[in-house]
């Protein structure tokens, strides 16, 4: 187990550094960079801009630029933010428990509703509720995420006015329920797609096991069929969801930062957008770090469960 980790963490640090390059060189190679922002309040003469940009060390070769970044976040310091001056773990850490509150809810929605749907589908498979559930996942994996946002806002927050259209909370009422009043409108959008590949997943991993000879076997002794399907059919064909666990993450992360904007929610992803119009580089990087951080340890994770419940997999 112990070589296996630290291949793993290897793997996992060899690609973080590459989409750090990657990431870096990416928004350096944008036009106007940094500067832009001084450049349009038409205040500034050029000899000023040209100080702003020696004091930053705008001016140095880019891969300079880089090593100094990351010896830098190395020892703590991701740098501050152009925008206000703050830290920019201190900017991503004010918005990190919005997103994290999004995701843990969508995720949990997702897959509760995702898994039951593809459990029933597989035990009345080619019923009409499996061809209806199939029909549904692919409309659903297809819907982008930005229309369906805007659909759910005109109809349960304009029309019927069952649901606020944003933000986390109301000013002046920050109580739990009103936290959740907000919370399901922007929980339902996000939850909508990983919904169905859960459903999908499952449905497959399902099937998979309901084929295999131990649940013939255990048939064929008399057990019952809710015993078969708790006790061998889905204690197996949930091991595969594990996995799925790991990889929903990087998808959720990228469905936040679409839902956030459209609700106007205060996290990670609003924040993202709100950081590359303002060309504010630092924060810019210290989100695709972090993010990158929580993808690679998410599959991590997800391997390492996954060889606890399989040591197969540790001789992969």
């Amino acid at each position: 187990m112990a070589s296996y980790v630290v291949r793993r963490l290897l793997i996992a640090v060899g690609i973080l550094l590459l989409v750090t390059m990657i990431g870096f060189a990416v928004l350096h190679a944008v036009p106007g960079g940094p500067m832009a922002q001084f450049a349009a309040m038409g205040e500034l003469s050029a000899a000023d801009i040209a100080a702003i940009e020696e004091r930053m060390g705008l001016n140095r070769p880019i891969y300079i630029q880089y090593f100094d970044w990351l010896g830098s976040m190395l020892q703590g310091d991701w740098g501050k933010s152009y925008r206000d001056q703050q830290p920019v773990l201190h900017v991503i850490a004010s918005h990190l428990g919005a997103t994290f509150q999004l995701m843990i809810a969508a995720t949990i929605l997702a897959a509760l509703i995702g898994c039951w749907i593809g459990i029933v589908g597989a035990i009345r498979r080619n019923s009409w509720f499996d061809s209806l559930s199939t029909i549904v996942s692919m409309v659903a994996i297809s819907i982008p995420t930005f229309w369906f946002g805007l659909i759910v806002i005109y109809i349960f927050s304009i029309e019927l006015q069952w649901l606020p259209s944003g933000n986390r909370y109301t000013p002046g009422d920050e109580s739990f329920w009103n936290y959740i009043h907000h919370l399901i409108a922007p929980t339902i959008v996000l939850a909508l797609v990983s919904t169905a590949t859960w459903s999908r997943y499952m449905r497959s991993s399902m099937l998979d096991v309901i084929n295999m000879d131990f649940v013939r076997t255990a048939r064929a002794k008399g057990v019952s069929e809710r015993g078969i399907l708790f006790g061998h059919i889905l204690r197996n064909a949930l091991l595969p969801m594990i996995t799925l666990a790991g990889l929903q993450l990087p998808s959720l992360l990228g469905g936040a930062l679409v839902t956030e904007t459209i609700f106007a929610w205060p996290g990670m992803g609003r924040l993202f957008l709100d950081s590359i119009d303002y060309r504010d580089y630092p924060v810019v990087m210290g989100i695709l770090m972090f993010t990158a951080i929580l993808v690679l340890l998410g599959s991590l994770l997800a391997d390492l469960l996954y060889s606890i419940v399989d040591p197969r997999i540790k001789n992969h």
